[in-house]
């Protein structure tokens, strides 16, 4: 997970891990605006499930609306959008496999060069 603007230091023993969907069809901004010393917005697309670091005491702020105008649509406690533990970056339905589930086979037929004859 990349952060862009990282917790206070001294809050990092309290933060959690939190997800949110955007289920509707119009484009959102997700604000977190009570966590002292820190500001956190980012535009959520239809579809899109955002993850972000935050605190269990903080707000998330649901903003939609057309253009040039935005409506406060919900709030929502961090602690209601934890997440057990943070996943890996590949979706659930990607299949996983080790690389030595499958040896590399001899490829030195493969690889080797002909033979010039001259």
């Amino acid at each position: 997970m990349s952060i862009f603007d990282p917790l206070p230091a001294d809050l990092h023993d309290k933060k959690i891990v939190c997800s949110y969907v955007n289920a509707t069809s119009k484009i959102q901004i997700a604000r977190i605006t009570d966590v002292p010393q820190w500001y956190f917005e980012r535009v959520v697309f239809p579809g899109q499930n955002l993850i972000f670091e935050a605190i269990a005491s903080a707000h998330v702020e649901i903003h939609s609306g057309m253009m040039a105008s935005s409506i406060l649509s919900d709030t929502i406690p961090c602690v209601q959008l934890q997440v057990e533990e943070a996943s890996s970056t590949l979706p659930n339905w990607a299949p996983i496999k080790s690389i030595d589930d499958d040896p590399l086979e001899d490829l030195s037929p493969v690889l080797s060069l002909p033979e010039v004859v001259s």
